[in-house]
């Protein structure tokens, strides 16, 4: 069983950094990308604060569709182009997204979500999906998160 050794208090700049290495060595040895994915939102989740759900949404059919996640229960298919995820997913760009409720088209899975931040999974040109976080709390994610989760997932990407 891994043992995070994560401190949140400290910079984001190193957390993200420490946590990038974590990741790289929970995922050493492992080509399982369902099995990556669900390390990787567990990992997320217990290491970051104030969040209430993490997890991957996965291109099929030309729509998300729920992945591994920690949190409660969430929307198990989201089109393209609607909500945080599907504008991600179709922008093929990081949605840093202080206030939901502020959002066009906020698809609320879970009504103690306050904000989120959306990062597109792309590898060699292909859109496979987008990692999620949501927070309860307003104005949680920064240009920091966006710049440290990017990191995260080119090291998941790299590492499946």
């Amino acid at each position: 069983m891994h043992q995070s050794q994560l401190d949140s208090n400290q910079p984001k700049s190193v957390l993200y950094r420490q946590l990038v290495e974590e990741l790289r060595g929970l995922l050493a040895g492992e080509s399982d990308w369902i099995a990556n994915l669900a390390n990787s939102a567990a990992l997320i989740y217990h290491s970051l604060p104030d969040l209430n759900w993490a997890g991957f949404y996965l291109l099929k059919d030309r729509e998300l569709v729920v992945g591994p996640f920690q949190g409660k229960p969430a929307c198990v298919r989201i089109a393209l182009g609607k909500g945080v995820c599907g504008t991600a997913a179709s922008q093929r760009v990081t949605q840093l997204v202080r206030d939901v409720h502020e959002f066009p088209g906020h698809i609320a899975c879970d009504a103690a979500s306050n904000s989120e931040i959306v990062v597109p999974m792309i590898r060699n040109g292909e859109l496979l999906g987008v990692l999620d976080l949501d927070s309860p709390k307003l104005a949680r994610f920064d240009e920091q998160d966006k710049e440290g989760l990017e990191s995260f997932v080119a090291a998941l990407l790299a590492a499946t």
